[in-house]
Formats: C-alpha cells, structure tokens, sequence
C-alpha cells in the first residue's frame, strides 16, 4: 500500500480543471493522463476544504496528503500521520462478498485509490469488482445498499425521466450502462437489484479502458420483477409490483432512450446489460439506426470469444471455415457470437454470409435447431437453421455432427459431461471447448473436468476464472473469456474517433486487435487470452483499431485523424495517480 500511494504521489503533477483530451469532452477534474502536468485546485467548481474535502471522492487522498497540503486545506489534526495498508486489509476478509463491501466503499472515499488499486492488481480484484463476485452481490444489493451509485428509471418517473437525467450531477456524460434486471447473468430476474451490473461495468470502462470515472453513468430501469422471492422479500429495494411489458415497457425505454440523447447528445454510448432475449435483440434493432448502441451480451460477448477462437487456430491449426462449431445455448450470446463468426469467415473466405453459417450449428432447449423447427423458431433463431435430422439433445448433438469446437452459453451448469468431451476428443486431436456461462456454478463444465476428461488435449476458456490445472505432469492455465477484454476499449475507440454508430466492422476489428495480443508464452501454458495485467494496453490497442475503422469507413466526427492512434488514445486514458494541490 505504501508503495501504490509513492507511485501515485511521484506520478502526481499539478492540474487544471479544463482540457478538450479525450473525445472533445471537458476533462473538468483533470483525470486524462495528458492533464497530469496542469494545474488544479480541489475547489475549481465548489469550495471544498476540511472535512469536505476528505468527503469528496474525486479530490480526497486519505492518508496521502502531504504536511503542505494539509496546512493548506485545513487537514491538521483531520487525518492521522501513518498509512494504512488498504490492500493487505482487504485481503484478510474470507468471503467475497466482504471484500466487494469493502473495495467498493474505499470507491465512495477515495476514487484515485480504488481506481489504483484495481489496475495495479487487475488479477486479483477484478473477481471481486465483477464476475463472479458481482452476482452475489445482485442478489443481496437490497441488503448491502449504502448510497446511490447510479439513476433508478422506474415506472414512477414516466413523463419525468429528462428531469430525473437532469439530477445526475454530472453534464459532460459518454457512456451510460442500462439494465432492466431482468437476466442478471446466469441468475435470473433480480429487477432493480441488478443495479451491481451497470455500475460494476463503468468501473471496469474507468480502471481497464481509461474512461473517466465523471463520464459514466450508471442507469437501471425498473419495471418491477417476476422474482417471487424478491418481491417478498422485506429488503427489497424496487417496485413490488410483476413486470411491465408491451406498450407500457416501450414507452418508458422510448422515453429514457430520447431523454438520453436530449440531455448527452448524440456521441453518448448507450449500452444495454443482461436484457432478456425477447427484448435484447428488439432494443439493438430498434435504436441501431438513431442512438450509438451496444449490447454487450450480444455484440462484446461476441468478440471476445471470436478473439479467442481466431487466436486458438494458432494451437488447433486451420482457418475458421476447417473447423465445424456447436453452440448449446441459442440465446443473445450464442447467437450474437454464431453470427459474429460467421461474419469474420465471410471476410476471410470471400464468401456470402449465408454460406459460413452452415458451418455453426445450435443447440437449444428442444434440441438442434434444424429447418424443420423453422416456423416455431424466434426470429433471432432462424438463420441457424439448417437441413438435417431432429437431435434432441446436446450428446446426441456432437456424436451426429462431430464438432471440433464447442461453445457453450445455454447458463445450464454441467452441461459439458465426460461423455460430452470424450466425444470430441474423440473426433479432433485438439477439441476447442469454451465454457462461457457465468457464474461459476453456471458454467458448462471446470477447467480441471475439461483437462482430465480429455486427457491433456483439450484447448479450454470459461467465462468465470478457474485456478490453473496440474494434468499427467503439465500445468494448464486456463483462459477466461472476459468482456473486460473488449468493452472499455472499444467504448473508448467511440469516444476518440466520435463515431455515432456501431459498425460491424469495428467489432471484427475489435476481436483481431484482443487476439494479436496472445504472445507464443501464453499458448505454451494453453491460454488464449494474454493475460489480464496488461490489460490498459489491450484496450487502448482495440480502441485504435475501433477508431481507425471508424475513420477509414467514414464515420468518425473527431478530425482531424490523430498522427498516432494508438499514442492519442494512451493520452486520453484516465490516470488514477494524486495530483498536487496549490
């Protein structure tokens, strides 16, 4: 701890409280690293001093204001002279839950400490801050509520949602993360309790993307919950009353969504979170053409795993179009990846999207979807149709069609049995296996089920962390899957370039951009994602691959191009060190 807070200290340089880095937006509380020599004073827009001062997150240092400065802003006798070890602290707690508890209230004291803390030792906290710790916290968020962390949109504020936008302190607004609660993770509807999603993704876009922490903005629209327990249950924070649907829940998202725009104009990124299917695709396809919009169940979800299949070919050999893929779990996420993929082998086969199709094919809840279920399939399920017999069941699924990957996001625990993956090993040497539900308990299978059952040979990522595996002699790291790889990059790559829309493109870009970072070490310990320590500079690499797309496609409103991308992009990245106070 004494160390982060020297380094934070020696990084500090001066500041002042206006510059146009970072998108054209005002860096008010000069948090860009292109600030950091600039001149500040923590009362540049409100007299703060004392014990406001210490209260203000965005300004306070805690332990780490120096003799000067605690002269200056009326500090002595406030603040004792030693400092306090806040990591070592927060690794004596046990359970996770804790240990979220306590990270996230160091946010409500100190934002440059947490924001520190969590870059420093990504590995460590990111488990905590979000998956798989973050889903616990969801279910108990009526619980371990302490103050405000976002905006409540519920039905109670329709006719008034400009008004309720307008009493989020902050103006100079680039991304909002949105929820309705109604698909947290693998949990189920958890309506205004999911709330822990939004805001645990904006500190990811701040801590692993760069994005200032005053330009997020976490929102749950609440139409209450099919959630029998919840509504029960004496703690919980939301409406009590069953969901709203139809005209009365597309009225109120209509509203947010033009109330969004009035108020951040049109550069703001909007995007949606653990949206159940029947509305996911519906928002996406609506507001596509008028609002910046992003699902990150379908469209980060996607390139993330497209990363990590394109970096993968590397160990298991071929191109996407040799390998033939089976998705359990045709929802949001398997299809947004199915379709994600089969775009990239369009691109790199120079062949209609509707021929790399054939080569995916997808399990659901009644079995393969297969052409003679067409008429009964959701819309979203059609173009996965194809000619062949009924299978009714995973199993029978991979014996009949023998895949050589496996994809699975259907949030049904242990679903990839030994017979499962005996059968692909048994039909490639080197079977790709991604087991992307989360949480934990979700999750298809363990890394260790996915090692032993296929005897070392297996190339495995989960979506939840798994510990490294000990096999005949080998030790086996398995990657995770994690959005965090794709999202906070690629809001910033918006945010530099000024694109108004999302493009398949930057997607694809996205996805070659993560998967140009594994290095021939990681393959040797079988990952296929690099590892997450260096995560800032993955994502200020797939922010200047989002952003030189949207130049060269025309796109981008901030001109002119930046000489260096990637150089730009590293500037306009928040920098959580303490500045000096005059």
């Amino acid at each position: 701890m004494e160390s982060t807070v020297k380094e934070m200290r020696e990084g500090a340089a001066v500041l002042k409280p206006k510059s146009n880095v970072g998108g054209g937006v005002e860096d008010v509380y000069g948090e860009d690293r292109a600030t950091e020599d600039q001149l500040v004073t923590p009362w540049a827009l409100s007299v703060a001093s004392g014990l406001s001062l210490l209260r203000d997150p965005r300004y306070n240092k805690g332990l780490a204001f120096t003799e000067r400065e605690r002269d200056a802003h009326y500090l002595r006798g406030l603040l004792p002279p030693t400092e306090k070890k806040l990591l070592h602290n927060l690794r004596q707690y046990q359970l996770p839950l804790q240990k979220y508890i306590a990270i996230m209230d160091l946010r409500e004291r100190n934002e440059r400490l947490f924001y520190k803390l969590l870059i420093d030792n990504v590995e460590e906290l990111l488990p905590v801050v979000y998956t798989p710790t973050v889903g616990e916290a969801c279910q108990k968020y009526g619980s371990i509520f302490r103050r405000p962390e976002g905006l409540f949109i519920s039905l109670k504020e329709r006719g008034k949602v400009l008004e309720a936008l307008k009493n989020w302190p902050e103006r100079s607004i680039q991304v909002v993360v949105v929820t309705d609660g109604e698909r947290i993770l693998g949990l189920g509807d958890l309506g205004c309790q999911g709330m822990g999603i939004p805001v645990g993704k904006l500190a990811l876009y701040t801590a692993l993307g760069g994005v200032r922490p005053s330009a997020c903005l976490p929102v749950t629209i609440d139409v209450g919950t099919n959630n029998e327990d919840l509504l029960k249950d004496e703690f919980y924070i939301g409406l009590r009353q069953r969901r709203a649907t139809g005209q009365e829940y597309a009225d109120l998202l209509h509203e947010f969504m033009n109330a969004v725009k009035q108020t951040y104009g049109e550069e703001v990124l909007i995007q949606f979170e653990d949206f159940a299917n029947h509305n996911a695709f519906e928002l996406l396809a609506k507001y596509g053409t008028t609002h910046l919009v992003f699902n990150d169940d379908i469209q980060g979800t996607a390139a993330v795993v497209l990363a990590g299949l394109l970096a993968a070919l590397k160990v298991v050999g071929g191109s996407l179009a040799d390998h033939t893929f089976l998705f359990f779990g045709a929802g949001e996420a398997g299809t947004g990846i199915a379709e994600l993929i089969a775009l990239e082998m369009s691109k790199q086969a120079e062949a209609p999207v509707e021929e790399t199709r054939k080569n995916i094919w997808l399990v659901d809840s009644k079995g393969l979807i297969v052409n003679s279920r067409k008429d009964s399939l959701q819309h979203f399920k059609k173009p996965w149709a194809h000619e062949h017999e009924p299978v009714e069941d995973l199993p029978s699924a991979v014996k009949a069609l023998k895949p050589t990957i496996l994809i699975g996001s259907a949030g049904v625990g242990r679903a990839f049995t030994k017979e499962v993956i005996e059968a692909m090993t048994s039909y490639t040497k080197r079977p790709l296996i991604m087991a992307l539900s989360n949480p934990t308990s979700k999750s298809e299978c363990t890394a260790e089920e996915a090692y032993t059952w296929s005897k070392g040979s297996a190339v495995f990522a989960s979506g939840s962390p798994f510990d490294p595996v000990e096999y005949d002699g080998r030790l086996f790291v398995p990657g995770q899957a994690n959005n965090a790889y794709i999202f906070p990059g690629f809001g910033l790559g918006f945010f530099i370039s000024g694109s108004l829309r999302v493009h398949d493109q930057m997607l694809l870009a996205a996805s070659e951009a993560l998967a140009s970072q594994v290095s021939p070490e990681d393959f040797e310990k079988g990952l296929i994602y690099p590892p997450l320590r260096n995560i800032r500079k993955i994502s200020a690499q797939v922010a200047a691959n989002v952003a030189k797309v949207a130049y060269d496609l025309g796109l981008a409103t901030r001109l002119p191009r930046p000489g260096n991308l990637i150089e730009y992009v590293e500037s306009c990245m928040y920098s959580p060190v303490y500045r000096n106070y005059r």
